[in-house]
């Protein structure tokens, strides 16, 4: 009897954790803090103080590729990809990848014409920029947690409408174009893209442009064009917006639309809390997208996209992003030396806080805790024979650096804290 209840009590453990690797519980600083952005705004006073140099910077680099068409890295640099040959990877029916797909994938890349076209285009709408020239998914083990949707490793990154690009060659196949952006390279789509000439450059560059500060809202001429993400740039002129628009040679002309007063700034917001608000809020909550996956954003397109609102260029990933203000290693601390130091010299809605793979924003702390708002997929947990997992948020949300410890299945081995590496003021230079 003695043994039988043992073997019982064993698998009513085994069953106990079992569930809880299954269910996505609430985090309790979800309740703790409030999950609006203007509770932590109001009744304080924000500026920017090197606001005007972020913006001039910010238009340099949108127009680098057409006003400085060159590709600086090498062959091998831009096909990285190739690497994944060497991994195990499952594509969207879990089936592992063949060594016969790699090749295929490889072959069309056809990188032997790499910078060969340097040609200057526009994209005509919200796009997809894939790792390898196809539609096709790529996972690592989809059975582990962390490892399957929505972390498809073929998706680079996404890419707005009106966007300029470089390409430097075509896929073998026709259908997708390498490209140059100014932050990152990949492929799109060829039928999301516009040939621009320097007529259509010159028409374009209107030197007033307006920024979408309404996230998720559709644009029509007659039909509908797209539906605009925050952070979207339109040129204009006389209250009229220029959306990029291709002929049936493939070759770029400027539409002009009407944009809803409320949904559009003509210039870079002012950096002050009722502007923070209003951006803030239309991002939180929003559903994690990784790589912009169905329109949606990841943690470094939110900061990405919320800075560029304010005329603040930010590169596209978070490691990038550590370069684009002043970086304060703090990676040696323990993690009570880098609460402190994050309290001492982080500025609210100005600071990013960076770990390999993950960036967040600063928002200000609440009785000495640090408090950030990001884009986040979930919390790391450890289940049973300490096999890994996730409790699941899948959302921006405002929290401490310690979210979700108080779950049971807590991965107290390997926090958010403990791999914090660094912390960037982005109004210092």
């Amino acid at each position: 009897m003695n043994k039988l209840f043992k073997v019982i009590f064993f698998l009513l453990i085994i069953s106990f954790f079992t569930a809880c690797s299954n269910k996505n519980i609430e985090i309790q600083d979800l309740k703790t803090y409030s999950q609006n952005p203007k509770e932590y705004l109001k009744n304080k006073s924000f500026t920017f103080k090197n606001q005007s140099f972020y913006n001039k910077k910010f238009y340099k680099n949108y127009f680098l590729v057409w006003d400085n068409p060159k590709i600086e890295i090498n062959k091998k640099e831009a096909s990285w990809a190739f690497l994944y040959k060497n991994k195990q990877i499952y594509l969207q029916n879990y089936s592992k990848a063949s060594k016969q797909w790699f090749n295929k994938q490889i072959q069309n890349s056809n990188f032997k014409e790499f910078k060969s076209k340097l040609k200057k285009a526009i994209t005509i709408k919200n796009s997809n920029i894939r790792v390898f020239p196809t539609k096709q998914m790529m996972f690592y083990n989809p059975y582990s947690a962390g490892q399957g949707f929505p972390f498809d490793y073929n998706q680079n990154s996404s890419i707005k409408i009106n966007t300029p690009i470089l390409i430097s060659h075509f896929s073998k196949d026709k259908a997708w174009a390498f490209i140059k952006t100014s932050s990152f390279y990949g492929w799109i789509d060829i039928r999301d893209i516009a040939y621009v000439d320097e007529n259509f450059i010159k028409k374009f560059k209107t030197n007033n442009y307006a920024v979408a500060i309404k996230d998720k809202f559709n644009i029509y001429k007659n039909y509908f064009i797209e539906n605009i993400q925050l952070g979207t740039i339109f040129p204009y002129e006389k209250n009229k917006f220029f959306v990029a628009a291709k002929d049936k040679n493939q070759k770029a002309f400027i539409k002009t639309i009407q944009i809803n007063k409320n949904y559009i700034s003509l210039e870079p917001l002012q950096f002050n809390s009722k502007n923070l608000t209003k951006i803030a809020q239309e991002l939180i909550k929003e559903q994690y997208g990784w790589g912009g996956i169905l329109g949606f954003r990841d943690c470094s397109s939110f900061t990405q996209d919320f800075f560029s609102s304010f005329g603040v260029y930010l590169d596209r990933n978070s490691k990038q992003q550590i370069n684009n203000g002043k970086y304060y290693r703090i990676k040696e601390f323990t993690n009570k030396k880098k609460k402190e130091f994050i309290l001492k010299y982080g500025k609210a809605f100005k600071s990013l806080i960076y770990l390999k793979g993950h960036i967040m924003l600063y928002i200000g702390n609440i009785k000495d805790e640090p408090l950030v708002m990001h884009n986040v997929w979930g919390v790391k947990t450890r289940i049973f024979l300490n096999k890994k997992g996730r409790n699941i948020i899948g959302k921006n949300i405002i929290s401490s650096l310690e979210f979700g410890k108080e779950l049971a299945t807590y991965d107290d081995m390997n926090t958010v804290l403990d791999k914090i590496e660094g912390i960037v003021i982005l109004d210092e230079r």
